[in-house]
C-alpha cells in the first residue's frame, strides 16, 4: 500500500538529484595544516598576580589596590607583592570596593 507523496512540485527533490561526485567537486579544497610541532607556539598568557595596583588616569582619579582576579581593575594591573600592597594601604592608597583586598591584607 503506497501512501501519498509528501513532496509535490518540480523542485521538491532538488537535493537528491546531485550525486556524491558532484558534491565533492563543488567544495573548495582545504589547505592542509602542518603538524602541531611545526607550527609556532602561541604566546602564553601571563599568570594572574595575587595582588595588583591600578594606576590613576582618565576615569580613575586615584590608584587602587586590587586582588589579581578582580574584574573592576579595568586595564591590566601592575603586579605587586602582598607586603607592598599592605604598605600602600597603610600609606593611604584606596582599596577596591569590589574585591576588598583590605579585608584579607589587614588580617593578622
Amino acid at each position: 500500500m503506497a501512501g501519498p507523496l509528501l513532496a509535490a512540485g518540480p523542485g521538491a527533490d532538488r537535493g537528491r538529484r546531485t550525486t556524491g561526485a558532484a558534491r565533492t567537486t563543488a567544495r573548495p579544497e582545504r589547505a592542509s595544516r602542518p603538524p602541531a610541532a611545526a607550527r609556532p607556539a602561541r604566546p602564553r598568557r601571563t599568570p594572574t598576580p595575587d595582588w595588583g595596583i591600578s594606576t590613576a588616569g582618565i576615569g580613575a582619579p586615584v590608584a587602587e589596590i586590587h586582588r589579581g582576579d578582580c574584574f573592576a581593575g579595568g586595564k591590566p594591573l601592575q603586579p605587586i607583592s602582598a607586603e607592598r600592597a599592605r604598605a600602600e594601604l597603610a600609606d593611604g592608597v584606596q582599596a577596591c570596593g569590589v574585591c576588598r583586598p583590605d579585608n584579607v591584607l589587614t588580617r593578622p
